[in-house]
């Protein structure tokens, strides 16, 4: 596995892969990791693709993804990768699309668990009232993220 350290406009992200895709993308306040002098050819579309993200060219992601994790949040992560750019679902919603009501404590802990920040999208779920809630990132990233994605309507979120 390679692995690369980039600056962001919400800290350092770090990006972790290799030919079988792309197994982390995670973010880190300033300073916790330096930024990479060199981008191995393994992991350069992946920093591309973030990086037109940020700048506002992006709004999906076309990199192979290879993150761990038990069948079932495979599953949920497949699922966070429908919530189209600029969109926002439930908690609720994306249980009902998985098919179990009763499973909405799992689905939250295996969005909080998705290792490929950004790149699938589980800052697009919010609470059912419209809340922002939960996200590894942090409240004020997810905020962010949102803002940068629909700046026109997000603002009724918060």
């Amino acid at each position: 596995m390679e692995t690369v350290y980039v600056n962001s406009p919400l800290g350092i992200t770090k990006i972790v892969g290799d030919e079988d895709g792309i197994a982390i993308v995670s973010v880190s306040d300033v300073g916790d990791n330096d930024v990479s002098q060199t981008i191995p050819k393994v992991l350069e579309k992946a920093v591309s693709q973030l990086q037109e993200y940020f700048d506002g060219k992006r709004t999906d992601f076309d990199l192979k993804l290879n993150p761990k994790g038990t069948d079932f949040q495979q599953k949920v992560w497949k699922s966070l990768l429908e919530i189209p750019y600029g969109k926002t679902i439930s908690y609720m919603d994306q249980t009902k699309k998985l098919g179990d009501l009763k499973a909405i404590r799992a689905v939250a802990s295996a969005n909080g668990k998705n290792p490929l920040w950004i790149v699938v999208p589980c800052h697009r779920v919010i609470g059912t009232n419209g809340s922002l809630t939960g996200y590894a990132g942090g409240l004020s990233r997810k905020k962010w993220l949102l803002e940068h994605e629909n700046p026109s309507t997000q603002q009724s979120l918060f």
